[in-house]
This record gives C-alpha cells, sequence and structure tokens, in this order.
C-alpha cells in the first residue's frame, strides 16, 4: 500500500474505501431491487417493480463501483510517486463533490438536510462522501502531515 500516505489517509483511502466500494458492487448484484428503491428515502413503500432499464442502470453502477475499487487498489498498492497519488486523491475530492451535489439535485434541498430521515443508502451517498472529501482534502492540505520520503530499491543501492 502507498507508503508516502499519513497514516490515517491511507487506512481510509487503501482499505476503507475499497471495502465499500465492493460492498455498493455487491448490493447492486445480490439485491438489485432494494439497491434500486433505496437511492430515493421514502417512508412510502416501493410496490413497482424496477424496470430493466433501471436494472441495467444499477448493475452498472456497482460494476463502476467495483472498476474505482481496482483503480484504487492498483494506484494506491503500487506507486510510491506522490504526484500520482495525489492526483488521483484530486481527481476522487472532484468525484465526491459531484456525487453529493447530484444526490442533493436529486433528493431536493429540504430532504438532504433531514439527516434524520436518511437511510442506509442517502447515509452512503452523502454522508461517507463527506468524510471521504473531508479526509482527502485534508491530506492534500497538509492536515494529516507531509508525504513520507520512500526510498525505492535503486536509491538504496
Amino acid at each position: 500500500m502507498s507508503a508516502i500516505l499519513p497514516t490515517f489517509p491511507r487506512y481510509v483511502l487503501t482499505v476503507f474505501e475499497p471495502i465499500s466500494l465492493v460492498c455498493g458492487f455487491l448490493a447492486s448484484l445480490l439485491s438489485t431491487n432494494s439497491f434500486i428503491a433505496d437511492q430515493y428515502p421514502s417512508s412510502l413503500p416501493t410496490f413497482l417493480s424496477p424496470t430493466p432499464n433501471t436494472t441495467m442502470l444499477a448493475m452498472q453502477l456497482g460494476n463502476i463501483y467495483l472498476l474505482l475499487a481496482m483503480i484504487g487498489v492498483a494506484v494506491l498498492y503500487t506507486s510510491a510517486e506522490p504526484k500520482l497519488i495525489r492526483n488521483y486523491v484530486v481527481a476522487l475530492a472532484i468525484g465526491d463533490v459531484g456525487h453529493v451535489l447530484i444526490t442533493g439535485w436529486v433528493l431536493g434541498l429540504s430532504r438532504s438536510l433531514k439527516v434524520t430521515e436518511w437511510n442506509g443508502m442517502t447515509w452512503g451517498n452523502i454522508g461517507v462522501t463527506i468524510f471521504l472529501f473531508a479526509t482527502r482534502m485534508a491530506y492534500l492540505t497538509g492536515l494529516f502531515g507531509s508525504d513520507r520520503v520512500v526510498k525505492s530499491a535503486k536509491q538504496l543501492q
């Protein structure tokens, strides 16, 4: 795993986030109807069966979660290049902003702010994403300290 990252962001980015993404992937495949229904928190029961379109979208979203997990593991477990790591984290932070804004737009401001009415999916889409964004920004601004210097095998010889 990327040894240049300080301890907390290293744990969040190399353990917590990939596991969360794989869980999202599995939920979209193994519990597709619930995955679709839970995208929009509601106290009303869902009576409509998902259409082939919504099923396809849910499963494709799950596939993107798996892709993001694999990219994260590939980048963070194989590179100690500070520019690559930082640019990857910047890209993730930009994605976090879009993720929260889109969720908030669809839910509407009132529903987005009613935290007590959020379901697990909304906590993931807003709460966890804000946590990830805050962690990324704290790392990028140096709040966890500076990147560690890792000597390559060539430097050690």
